[in-house]
Formats: C-alpha cells, structure tokens, sequence
C-alpha cells in the first residue's frame, strides 16, 4: 500500500509558523497524495500543547484537514498523536495501563479533542493509532516523544542518558505503559514555578528551546543562526537519533525501519549517514511543516530544518523522504499576517 507519512503540522501554532494554512505549500501538499492510498498523521497535527491567545486551534485547523481528508476520500487516514497532541489519547492511554500494545487501535470518541478533530478528518476513512502504527510489516512509525526520557534532562534537547550507542538488546524491556507513566508524572506539574523547582535545568532549555522553535527578533539581529541550527542539529543527530532507536528496541519493536517526527529534522537526507543503536532499526524522520526563524532566517533550501517534507513508503524498499516545498521561499512561508 501506498503510504504518505507527515508529522508535526502544528497547525494553530502560536505564532503563525504552521505553513500548511497558506494556499501554495497546502497544494503541494494535496498533489502529493496523487496515488497515496494510505496517509499517516504522525502526530503534532493540530497545536494543543501552545496557544496563541485567543485564538482556537481547532477552527484554524478545520480548512487545511478538511481539504486533506477530501482528497483522502477513497485511501484511509491512520492518525497517531505526539506530544503537543496527546490530551487527544492521554486519558485513554493511560487507562490501558499495561495493555497498552505498540500500536493499539483508540475509539474516535476517546476524548473530546480527538472526537473533534476526527470529526475535521470525516471525509475520509479514519484510523487512530497509538503510540504507534504498522506501516509495513517491517516499518514501524511513531512521534517520537518517548526519546526523551532517555536524554538527561528529560526533554527534546537533552544529551544522552547513558551510552545509547551500545546495543539496547541486554537491556531491561520496557512496555510503552512505562513511557506514558514517566511523561505523565511530568505533565502533572502544577505550574512554571513548580517545574522550575523540579526540573531546573530541563525547564530552562525546554524554554529556551521554545524561543529557538518560535523566533527571535534579538538573536536574528545579531546574527547567531548559522550556529543555532547546526548546535541543534548536532544535538539531533547524536542524541535524539540515537534515543529514538534505543527507544525501539527497548520496547522491543522488531522491525526494519522506524519512522519518527518530534524533532523536526528530515533526514537522513542526501550524502547522510545515520548510526544509531548497535543493531538496532535503521531511522527516518518526518521533518515538519512550521517555518522556524531563527533558525532558517536569510536561509534558503535544500536545508535540513526546511519545512515541507514527508516520508513515502511503498510496498517495498527503504522509506524516501520527500522535499515538497523545497525552491518556495522563505519569506512566503509564516502564516502570521493571516
């Protein structure tokens, strides 16, 4: 089956960097599911994790997924959560307790947000998903938020916790109930004064990772983007890469390839090699569709933060990663004068 992955859409995003509300890279999009019989929503679709104020997520999402599910209308869409959607699946997550399998199927009217945001996707065949789903027997896919428990501090932009570059296979076995339960005792903080005391230093470069993901007029002007994108993106690679595979194996997930989003970072790409766990899976990321400024201001592609891009599986071979919005340029890609 022919099957479209994309990830981390963030569509209502604070501060109008969710590309897909603009015409142009939504056609492009659109045009690439020509022949896609399957598509995967790989979680962060719509924003519910940070909201602009007053605004709604929901309806500004309602355009941009209508139009997608119309297309989708004679395929199927399989939608899996990730960590700025998971109010959609938490409760019901977390009610599985250890039944929770890799890729279990979730009711559509588990919670109100993923009601809703079914309901926006109705005009095609829906599926959810969670934590992950099957693409192919040997291609397992998921967001990609459980990495972050084996980085020190426990977030997105951590160093790795222990040597994830030996093989995880002598490892204790942990079961997806493990990784739900450790988020959600984060999530319970009662406020920012609360994780600070906490957390100090997860909750600094979580915050400073936020300035990094929605821009900054101060660091634009004194010119520090070249070295913010490849920091991060030296992180991604010996970090998060490494995680998500140590995540796989762990869990005990055996397949051939893991396709993951959350760090908005497409890759591998052309001329790339990554080598995560010993033995491991091989790994392929989703990159996203939100326009970062600082880190591509004055940028243009092919670039790794790039936005626009999505994983093509076909019934066989490696999963290809697709640069769709590649040559548009960046000044015409923020939403926030909409």
């Amino acid at each position: 089956m022919r099957t479209l992955i994309v990830s981390d859409l963030h569509l209502g995003q604070r501060p109008g960097h969710d590309v897909l509300r603009l015409d142009e890279p939504r056609r492009r999009l659109l045009d690439a599911l020509d022949g896609v019989q399957r598509l995967v929503l790989l979680g962060d679709i719509v924003e519910l994790a940070w909201r602009r104020h007053g605004a709604d997520p929901m309806r500004l999402a309602a355009p941009v997924l209508g139009e997608v599910a119309e297309r989708m209308r004679d395929g199927e869409i399989v939608l899996v959560p990730g960590n700025h959607d998971v109010r959609m699946v938490r409760r019901w997550a977390l009610a599985r307790g250890r039944e929770l399998g890799l890729a279990d199927e979730v009711p559509i009217g588990a919670t109100p947000q993923l009601r809703a945001v079914c309901e926006l996707l109705s005009a095609a065949p829906v599926r959810v998903e969670y934590p992950g789903t099957w693409v192919r027997d040997d291609v397992w896919a998921t967001h990609g938020h459980y990495l972050d428990r084996h980085l020190l501090p426990e977030s997105t932009f951590g160093l790795p916790r222990g040597l994830l570059a030996r093989t995880a296979r002598s490892r204790p076995r942990l079961s997806p109930a493990d990784y739900e339960l450790s988020r959600h005792r984060h999530a319970r903080s009662i406020g920012p004064w609360a994780q600070l005391l906490e957390r100090p230093l997860a909750t600094v470069l979580e915050h400073l990772a936020e300035l990094t993901r929605y821009g900054s007029h101060l660091v634009r002007d004194v010119r520090l983007r070249p070295f913010t994108w490849r920091m991060l993106d030296l992180q991604v690679r010996l970090a998060a890469v490494p995680a998500v595979a140590h995540v796989a194996t762990r869990l005990g997930v055996d397949a051939r390839w893991v396709v993951f989003g959350h760090v908005h970072r497409a890759g591998p790409l052309d001329g790339e090699r990554w080598e995560p766990v010993t033995g491991g899976p091989a790994i392929v990321n989703t990159g996203s569709w939100v326009y970062e400024p600082l880190l591509l201001d004055r940028s243009s592609p092919p670039h790794p933060y790039w936005p626009g891009t999505a994983v093509l599986v076909e019934d066989d071979g490696s999963p290809q990663v697709l640069r769709l919005l590649d040559g548009f340029p960046g000044a015409r890609l923020s939403t926030k004068a909409q």
